[in-house]
């Protein structure tokens, strides 16, 4: 194991330099890891030796050969993989690309392009260089592997290829004698001292000539090709043997004795004259093994770039980095494709993407950017090579083929099921050349999987039983994918798109299946009609069903067809989309796909390696779960999107890898997961349904399997990718879908049960790994508000004066203690996993780099919002239930959110809480300044000050275009239809301030007597502040409890005015409306009077009014809240109506709050320009402007036109 490690650490590739440097371990650690071991060869060898000392340019040529033919065509698919993604771009492919075809004349191991670009121009030049000196061709040949390998392989080719070409019988002796020179020379290394390589770039650039014409291969260049032969020849003779001519005269058949200038030249020339002494043009095919020979030799000698970009992708880099560095990873041997345990993957969908239509990749928002767009800028270089691929021309994109191509490619960079497919499909693909490399006798592997794959006629396939067909059936027996489209069957019906997108599907993948629920009318017997529910497994349909009258059905055909007792969709939706799916998978594995993931060629090829776990004993039993890592690829789309993948990628590597092992408490946290299907089948499912309590499925499957026996592993020489939401509003959607799922797991069976069962060390390492965690969240806000209260108490008490007058006037200790604090409330240790998992695997300066950047672009801010949102929802599970699903959406944010949208979204969670704290931090700095010194107040409060504002801002900053001023008058009138909207039966909360302030109390209608009792006691801590206060207004004079119950009659009179006002509004402004203004005056009257009298006779200060406000207004939030939790004894006595008023009221306050700042820094450009740029990387942001420029110009001439 020590040495396992130690290979792992010496061969470990985390960047493209190191992988160019250690490519020749790679063939052979292809072999050993993916390739099955034969049962005539000996036990493989495991080992330092093996992998450090057993390279593959030592090996002996037998060995290579097959090494090499096997490494070609996984690496070639891998790399063909690259550019069908457009991940590389066709330069790039030919430079990564290794012969398909092993040329066995050639002799020599040949290397991908990129590793040998450049190299021949620079031999070329230090040849002729060299003086007759070789001591620094051999310094350099010594050591640059590579270097002499592109020397060995251009010779090589130069030599094959005139062989090939040179047919005259003269020729061919003349060639043969030269040849037979140069290879003497090579023999005695005295090529350099014994020929003159001054000629050399001449010869070179002949050849490269030659190479030119022989890609183009037209009859009309023969005489050209002739010509350069005949050069060629002259200068070999004359410039490079200079001292040798004989060569060419014994050849003619002249005397040795002949002077030099005597030669007869005439007779030279005479050379690859004749019709056949030379063949050109060559009758070859598109796929033919010469052509793919010419342009490898192109490339060698004509790019003289280092190609140490290539490929210059960032995920192309990535993907290969992490492929070639988990060949050298601790995993099982591969089984041959008929052996290996078979396997199925299983895809829940609902109505998310399948693929975006042209009418939604180019709608423009309102700042003009349309979806194409924003993927244009995000994906500049990708987009480049789509272009490429499809031949794009402007002139001709209106045409359908390469609509559906841009359709295909925006929605392969989307969270789409288009996307998701295609991954899975990979599976296939990887298994039917896995096959083909098992089962290829010699000759075809020598001839390529490429020859094998190229065959197109179905019917030869089956008849003739060809080697591609044998490897198609066997991938199929192997692996199942099936979808399953609760709603196809309606949408079917409806003729949606959907339905026809996802028909599109199966056409280009013919072994999809999908499975959906099928809701019929029946008559059973002579009674009525009656719904009948099917759980049905469809395909496509090669040939039209013409049993069907539905001319929609037969584009598709069924399966089978299970009658269920009645509606499949009794608990959670998505666990019972699987469930009712679950039995048309097959085999031993099972695969739980989300459709927001996606999978790649070179991970699939590794798939049958990952099922052999299921055979291997992980400490006492065999796993039942297989875990692997997720690489979330939505880290470029914005900012938070990049916080939220470096969030997740420490989880899903570190995190789980410790939860695995040692802690032994790892559970199922996502869909990658490999389940043993016959285990869990046999054992309760992979999905708990139960309506609510199962509202996160994936955990408890993890804690079924544990409870039952299993044993869930984590292996992390595989990657599936994972799309993650991308917005705030997305994101805080998502965080409390998880925080209400973890406060049912609080209250559910299974972690009592885990927690009984479990010894006392996994106990606490699963208590602090799942619910733990939020608890440990909720305690740390729990403990700010109590830090506060406490300081409010002592403030307003006199206590903190007098304990300052004693021997607590300099406590120097506590006041570093609260400075430490504050540091760890900032969040900064929050990412201490994070910069570990990036440090290991990207090194330590990449991560304290990325460290700095992410909190350039605030994404303190952004943790210390979320951990509001876990408090909030996590708090209220606990207190009152109702957990639900909350659909996040999965789109592109490239929209603005209208204030009133994320007014709903975070006023309960945030607003509301953040004025709390706002308020207390006010009242304390008012009574306790003239005893506290400034700097104590910093260290005390300057952290939860950082947390009052980004729980009352975040949302505005992370919002796009949320400080633009067009954007601010839009919003505030939105905002005031919207508070002002009245609700009723069918008006939507997002259309009335009414309808959502009803939705928003529903918690409080299933909550229990306990759960309205504590939120009543709760409510009672906004009584505290008027009750502190009154007694520190200037114009109360005494202590006695009178002046708090005068307080309170203000407080009556003030809500006896407001229903007054109200019941008039609703009586009296319609028919009375002069007598209603005459009332509403002389309520102001008498509120300026009362105002004067208290400052004139009382000597009321400005101070005083301030502190009212601090006093009254948290009492009228306190009753308000208890008001909601007595909802059915407000309406009794008839009171609710002004219980939603005084609400109003309060929204209203809150909403003028928060929209004041945002108005104020929207004067100010450069606040809008700056928000863009922390949000969007700069190409985005360039391009943002200019669509705005080009967007101005397009209203400047339809102005004109209209003019």
């Amino acid at each position: 194991m020590q040495n396992k490690h130690f290979i792992f650490w010496m061969r470990q590739i985390r960047t493209l330099g190191m992988l160019r440097s250690r490519f020749d371990s790679i063939p052979l650690a292809i072999n050993s890891c993916l390739i099955p071991v034969e049962t005539s060869d000996a036990k493989r060898k495991k080992g330092l030796k093996s992998y450090l000392h057993n390279r593959f340019k030592e090996m002996e040529h037998a060995d290579k050969e097959n090494i090499a033919a096997r490494f070609a065509q996984m690496w070639n698919e891998i790399v063909t993989s690259f550019r069908e993604e457009d991940l590389i771009d066709n330069r790039e492919k030919e430079l990564l690309l290794v012969p398909y075809v092993s040329d066995q004349a050639l002799g020599v191991v040949q290397w991908p392009p990129f590793l040998l670009a450049s190299k021949i121009p620079i031999a070329v030049d230090m040849a002729k260089d060299s003086n007759g000196k070789d001591r620094d061709l051999k310094k350099r040949l010594a050591n640059d592997y590579y270097f002499s390998c592109a020397i060995e392989e251009c010779y090589a080719s130069f030599k094959n290829i005139i062989n090939d070409l040179v047919q005259g019988p003269q020729e061919k002796r003349v060639m043969n004698k030269i040849f037979v020179e140069v290879d003497k020379c090579i023999a005695e290394d005295k090529v350099i001292t014994d020929l003159n390589m001054r000629a050399l770039p001449d010869l070179f650039n002949k050849f490269v000539d030659l190479v030119n014409y022989l890609e183009k291969n037209d009859e009309k260049d023969r005489s050209a090709v002739i010509k350069i032969f005949q050069d060629m020849l002259e200068v070999v003779t004359r410039d490079i043997f200079e001292d040798q001519l004989s060569i060419l005269e014994s050849s003619h058949g002249g005397s040795n004795g002949r002077n030099e200038g005597t030669t007869t030249w005439d007779q030279e020339y005479q050379l690859f004259q004749p019709s056949g002494a030379i063949r050109f043009p060559l009758q070859v095919t598109a796929t033919d093994a010469w052509l793919e020979k010419i342009k490898r030799l192109e490339l060698l000698l004509t790019v003289k770039e280092s190609a140490m970009d290539v490929p210059s992708n960032l995920e192309a880099r990535r993907r290969l980095t992490f492929f070639t560095n988990s060949l050298f990873m601790d995993m099982p041997d591969a089984p041959k494709v008929r052996n290996m345990l078979s396997f199925s993957a299983l895809t829940p969908y609902y109505n998310e993407p399948v693929l975006f239509s042209i009418k939604e990749l180019e709608e423009e928002n309102e700042d003009g950017v349309s979806t194409l767009f924003y993927l244009q800028k995000i994906y500049p270089d990708e987009w480049k090579n789509f272009q490429e691929r499809v031949g794009w021309e402007e002139e001709f994109k209106e045409t359908e083929e390469l609509k559906e191509e841009l359709r295909l490619w925006a929605s392969y960079r989307g969270q789409t099921l288009a996307r998701t497919v295609r991954g899975m499909m990979y599976y296939r693909k990887a298994l039917i050349l896995e096959a083909f490399l098992d089962m290829a006798k010699r000759e075809d592997l020598m001839e390529g999987y490429k020859a094998a794959e190229s065959v197109t006629d179905e019917q030869w396939k089956i008849q003739q039983r060809s080697l591609f067909a044998q490897c198609e059936a066997v991938a199929d027996m192997k692996f199942t994918y099936v979808v399953s489209c609760q709603q196809y069957g309606n949408d079917k019906r409806a003729a949606l798109s959907s339905a026809q997108d996802i028909l599109q599907l199966m056409r280009n993948y013919s072994s999809l299946r999908v499975a959906y629920i099928d809701e019929v009318e029946d008559r059973v017997g002579d009674k009525k009609m009656e719904t009948a529910y099917y759980s049905t497994l469809v395909k496509v349909a090669l040939t039209k069903d013409s049993d069907s009258a539905d001319p929609v059905q037969n584009l598709d055909q069924v399966i089978y067809r299970i009658k269920l007792p009645g509606p499949a969709m009794l608990g959670e939706g998505k666990p019972e989309n699987q469930n009712h799916a679950i039995i048309f998978t097959r085999g031993e594995g099972l695969q739980t796909i989300d459709m927001n993931q996606d999978n790649y060629m070179e991970e699939a090829l590794k798939m049958r390696n990952l099922l052999q776990e299921f055979l291997k004993e992980h400490g006492v039993r065999r796993p039942s779960i297989l875990g692997v890592r997720e690489h979330i690829f939505t880290g470029s789309v914005s900012s938070l999107a990049w916080f939220m993948s470096n969030q997740e990628h420490s989880f899903v590597t570190i995190g789980q890898r410790l939860l695995a092992n040692p802690l032994k408490v790892r559970f199922h946290y996502g869909h990658p997961d490999v389940f043993d299907r016959l285990f869990h089948l046999t054992r309760g499912g992979v999905s708990k349904a139960s309506k609510s309590i199962n509202l996160s499925e994936d955990i408890f499957a993890g804690y079924n399997s544990t409870l039952r026996g299993g044993n869930v592993t984590h292996h992390e020489y595989v990657q599936v990718g994972k799309g993650r939401d991308v917005g705030l509003n997305q994101i805080s959607k998502f965080e409390a879908k998880v925080a209400n799922g973890n406060g049912e797991q609080t209250l559910s069976r299974d972690i009592y049960r885990l927690g009984h069962r479990f010894d006392f060390f996994r106990m606490l390492s699963c208590y602090f790994t799942t619910v733990g965690f939020y608890f440990s969240t909720l305690l740390t806000v729990v403990t700010v508000y109590v830090f506060l209260y406490g300081r409010l108490y002592l403030a307003l008490s006199g206590l903190e004066e007098g304990l300052s007058h004693g021997r607590f006037i300099h406590n120097h200790p506590l006041q570093v203690a609260l400075a430490s604090q504050s540091l760890v409330q900032l969040g900064f240790l929050m990412a201490l996993p994070m910069m570990m998992e990036i440090g290991l695997e990207r090194g330590f300066g990449k991560a304290l780099s990325e460290f700095v950047m992410m909190n350039l672009q605030l994404a303190t801010v952004f943790f210390t919002f979320s951990l509001g949102t876990k408090t909030h929802y996590y708090g209220r599970m606990l207190l009152h239930g109702g957990a639900q699903y909350r659909g996040t959406g999965r789109g592109f944010v490239v929209f603005h959110a209208k204030f009133a949208e994320n007014y709903r979204l975070y006023s309960r969670s945030h607003f509301v809480k953040g004025i709390e704290l706002m308020i207390l931090l006010i009242i304390y700095q008012l009574f306790g300044q003239s005893y506290r010194s400034t700097i104590a107040y910093i260290f005390i409060t300057s952290s939860m000050w950082f947390l009052v504002l980004t729980w009352l801002f975040a949302p505005f900053l992370f919002n796009p275009s949320g400080f633009e001023w067009a954007k601010i008058v839009d919003d505030w009138s939105d905002w005031n239809k919207w508070i002002s909207n009245r609700g009723g039966i069918g008006v939507s909360p997002d259309k009335s301030w009414e309808s959502w302030w009803e939705v928003e109390q529903e918690h409080l209608k299933y909550s229990g007597t306990i759960g309205l009792l504590v939120e009543i006691i709760l409510a009672v801590r906004f009584f505290i502040y008027q009750y502190g206060l009154v007694y520190h207004l200037r114009i109360t004079r005494d202590k006695s409890i009178l002046v708090y119950l005068i307080s309170w009659l203000v407080i009556v009179v003030v809500l006896l005015v407001m229903k007054t006002v109200s019941v008039g509004r609703r009586r009296f402004s319609a028919d009375f409306q002069l007598f209603f203004r005459l009332i509403k005056f002389l309520i102001f009257v008498s509120f300026i009077a009362i105002l004067i009298v208290l400052i004139v006779f009382l000597h009321m200060a400005l101070r005083d009014i301030f502190v009212c406000f601090l006093a009254f207004l948290p009492t009228g939030w306190g009753i308000l809240l208890i008001a909601q939790a007595c909802k059915p004894l407000a309406r009794r006595v008839g009171l609710w109506g002004s219980v939603r008023a005084l609400a109003r009221a309060y929204e209203i306050i809150m909403g003028v709050l928060l929209f004041t700042p945002i108005t104020i820094l929207a004067w100010f450009p450069f606040v809008s320009e700056f928000q863009t740029r922390m949000l969007f990387n700069q190409a985005f942001s360039r391009g943002l402007q200019i669509s705005r420029i080009l967007g101005g110009q397009k209203k400047e001439r339809s102005s004109r036109n209209k003019d």
